[in-house]
């Protein structure tokens, strides 16, 4: 793996700045999703009560740590067939819950503030982090559009994202994120790899002892609709 270098040793690389970014194409917005967050939450209990969180399986018969829904047209799934989007929750066998407003306007606003005009994302993932869960380092490839950005909005107790390059072993920057705090890529940036550090034991007023993670994704192209 390549040297680590922590964001939390450059203080002056993000101190002061609303919108950071990382390389090409890569942005955190500093407390973007901070005033809707209740709001935010609140949407996420009512569609989990349909759609509960789960821990996914991966093909290789591992259980992930991070538990996890879906909401939108589409909803990532894991089991032992592999990895992909389908229209319809294995678990209950109905549609996922529709994308609510608030999601797609907070996703689109976000991806405009960083370049990217009529984004319409089509699934978000919604991920349940508690202490001790991590995401290790990997790319995001099911998505059929390739040329659309994810947003990744940050509520409840911190975490540690990690940002690399186009190759695993890459050099990667650990960046702290917040309650309310928004990372975008897209573009040159879209396939770069990242991760989650291990969760630490914290409490939040809005989540209490989980971090939730909204990641919008547009997985159909053009062409081929949006479900």
């Amino acid at each position: 793996m390549g040297r680590v270098m922590s964001l939390f040793e450059d203080d002056a690389l993000f101190q002061g700045q609303q919108q950071q970014k990382l390389c090409t194409g890569a942005f955190v917005l500093r407390g973007f999703a901070f005033a809707q967050a209740m709001a935010l939450h609140e949407a996420v209990s009512r569609m989990t009560v349909r759609a509960p969180f789960r821990n996914m399986v991966t093909p290789g018969g591992f259980c992930m740590s991070v538990a996890m829904t879906n909401c939108g047209s589409y909803g990532w799934i894991s089991d032992s067939i592999g990895y992909r989007y389908d229209a319809i929750d294995p678990q209950s066998g109905q549609p996922w819950p529709r994308m609510p407003e608030i999601f797609m306007a907070l996703a689109q606003s976000a991806a405009a503030a960083t370049g990217f005009q009529k984004y319409v994302p089509d699934a978000c993932l919604i991920n349940r982090y508690d202490p001790g869960t991590r995401l290790s380092m990997h790319q995001d490839m099911d998505e059929h559009d390739k040329e659309a950005p994810i947003v990744s909005v940050s509520l409840g107790i911190p975490a540690v994202f990690l940002w690399g390059g186009m190759r695993r072993q890459d050099e990667h920057i650990r960046i702290p994120l917040f309650h309310g705090d928004v990372v975008v890529w897209g573009g040159p940036a879209r396939f770069r790899y990242h991760g989650v550090l291990p969760i630490k034991e914290e409490c939040h007023t809005l989540t209490g002892r989980c971090r939730i993670n909204l990641t919008f994704r547009k997985v159909m192209d053009d062409s081929q609709g949006s479900g």
